[in-house]
């Protein structure tokens, strides 16, 4: 049997971040998957460090948005009819979490967080000698209407107060920045405090490499496998079983599973998401992520080609795919990007999960009613960014240290009120 200070189970990049986040605190640490660190929801991602952020994803309000949702004929999301009896507690909360006192409570409470993201990216990627996959080049949201534009006029007056950098542009202007995408848009905006990575696999892996250069270890099982013994934690694992006093719920949408075992039971559901690999027409590309802002998607520039991804789709995690999303966007992306021939199988697509409680953040913090043990999971569409910002705060919490910042927004205790 093993003894360590920490066991971290989940191997994504919110899970290695805080596993090597504690070992460079000195900490002997265990990090515990099924598979390879990043190759779960983490593999899947846009790629941007969202340092730009300031309110969540909203609900949605606009009628005929609406209607196309309610009708199955949106780009921006889907849903499965069976999963609708379940979910509808958690969009009743997800829809009063968007109203404006509500969007500026997690704009407080979030902000230290997105404001520190892309340091703490940039500082581990230096020690982790992967520099090369940082791309500090902004990213780029087109607006096809004059009508989607207005209407994210009051969100950029209050970015702008909040004194986070952007840029309106012009048709021109955005071509400027990226002269192969077609002049079909209205308006666009730049944000150059976001930055990209060229392969988040490889991000992870590379920050995986650095914790066990730190002395951490990485080892299979299964993260149900943890119960209690005497005073620790016991997982088992492949290589035998493992103990420590103190260990970590990282394991972004599974953690129901292994939390609702032990009595604590928290509203997360999950925002299913899809992509797929394009090469690019000739010569052409992009240089940093965009975003179609009027359709409800996303192209950014990958080692593997250009990733066009979907917004959220609602359905039990474990539900077959049906990605029919990528169907949507594609015609529209093939409007205003070089999309060439696909790079991966077309009947395949990639799928991930996104973890989400209702009111957008994380829990970061104690588990209650379980001495010794923590949560850092439920980072919705900003697990690459927040990862490592979010692992420092936990580490800092779980070794005496004074947090960066306030704690209290993330506590798994709002929900338990």
């Amino acid at each position: 049997m093993a003894r360590t200070d920490a066991i971290v189970l989940g191997a994504g990049i919110v899970g290695t971040s805080a596993a090597l986040q504690l070992a460079k605190r000195g900490l002997s640490v265990a990090l515990i998957d099924r598979q390879g660190p990043g190759e779960g929801t983490s593999y899947g991602n846009a790629g941007i460090l969202e340092g730009n952020t300031y309110f969540p994803y909203p609900f949605p309000t606009d009628p005929g948005a609406l209607l196309r949702i309610a009708f199955k004929r949106a780009t921006e999301a889907n849903y499965h009819l069976a999963h609708l009896p379940r979910l509808l507690p958690w969009l009743i909360a997800y829809w009063n979490a968007g109203r404006p006192k509500h969007m500026f409570e997690f704009a407080h409470a979030m902000r230290p967080l997105f404001a520190s993201a892309v340091a703490e990216h940039e500082k581990l990627m230096i020690e982790a000698g992967a520099e090369r996959y940082l791309r500090k080049t902004g990213w780029l949201r087109v607006y096809r209407s004059d009508a989607g534009f207005e209407s994210m006029k009051s969100d950029l007056d209050a970015v702008a107060k909040a004194g986070i950098p952007f840029d309106v542009l012009d048709p021109a202007g955005a071509l400027t920045l990226e002269p192969d995408l077609a002049p079909i848009f209205q308006h666009a905006t730049f944000w150059p405090g976001a930055a990209s990575v060229s392969n988040p696999l490889a991000v992870t892996r590379a920050y995986d490499a650095l914790f066990k250069k730190l002395g951490g270890v990485v080892l299979t099982g299964n993260a149900l496998s943890l119960h209690r013994s005497g005073a620790n934690w016991r997982v088992d694992t492949h290589e035998g079983a493992v103990d420590a006093p103190q260990a970590v719920i990282a394991l972004g949408p599974w953690a129901p599973d292994l939390l609702d075992r032990l009595g604590v039971k928290l509203p997360l559901e999950v925002k299913r998401g899809y992509h797929r690999h394009f090469k690019a027409r000739g010569n052409a590309g992009i240089s940093r992520p965009v975003l179609d802002a009027d359709v409800g998607y996303c192209v950014a520039p990958m080692e593997q080609g250009l990733r066009l991804t979907t917004g959220a789709e609602f359905a039990d995690r474990d539900a077959p795919r049906t990605p029919v999303q990528l169907d949507r966007v594609l015609p529209k992306a093939r409007e205003l990007f070089p999309l060439g021939e696909p790079v991966d199988n077309p009947d395949e697509p990639w799928m991930g999960s996104r973890p989400s409680f209702p009111d957008s953040r994380p829990v970061i913090g104690r588990i209650p009613g379980q001495a010794g043990l923590w949560g850092d999971y439920g980072h919705t569409h900003w697990g690459l960014t927040l990862g490592p910002v979010s692992g420092r705060l936990l580490a800092e919490m779980m070794t005496g240290a004074a947090p960066f910042c306030d704690p209290a927004p993330f506590a798994a205790e709002r929900f338990l009120k």
